[in-house]
C-alpha cells in the first residue's frame, strides 16, 4: 500500500464526465475543487462533449472528488453519468497541480 508523507494512501484514476458538461466552466471549477482538495491531475474537454482526466492524491481526497465529478460539477452543468476506471495505488503522485488540458 502506497503512502504520502502523512501516511495517507495514494491512488490515481481516471475519469469521463456524461452530460451537459462543456462550455459551462466544468474544466475550471474540477482544477479549482482538485486544488482544493490537494490533489493533483489535468481535465479536458473531448470532442464527443465529454470531459476526462486524471486525478491523484490521498484516497479519501481521491473519494470526496469522485462524489463532486458525480453529483455536483460546475453550477450550470448537468451530469447525466460519471465513468471511473483505472483506479490504482501509486508511490508517488505523477503531476504537479492541477491544469486544464486543450
Amino acid at each position: 500500500m502506497s503512502k504520502d508523507p502523512a501516511g495517507a494512501k495514494l491512488c490515481s484514476i481516471d475519469f469521463e464526465i456524461f452530460g451537459h458538461v462543456q462550455g459551462v466552466c466544468f474544466r475550471m471549477y474540477t482544477e479549482k475543487k482538485g486544488l482544493r482538495l490537494g490533489l493533483c491531475g489535468w481535465v479536458k474537454n473531448t470532442n464527443k462533449g465529454t470531459v476526462v482526466g486524471q486525478v491523484q492524491g490521498p484516497a479519501e481526497m481521491i473519494h470526496e472528488m469522485k462524489v463532486w465529478l458525480s453529483k455536483e460539477g460546475s453550477p450550470s452543468c448537468r451530469i447525466s453519468r460519471a465513468s471511473f476506471s483505472n483506479e490504482r495505488s501509486i508511490d508517488k503522485v505523477e503531476f504537479n497541480g492541477f491544469k486544464t488540458r486543450f
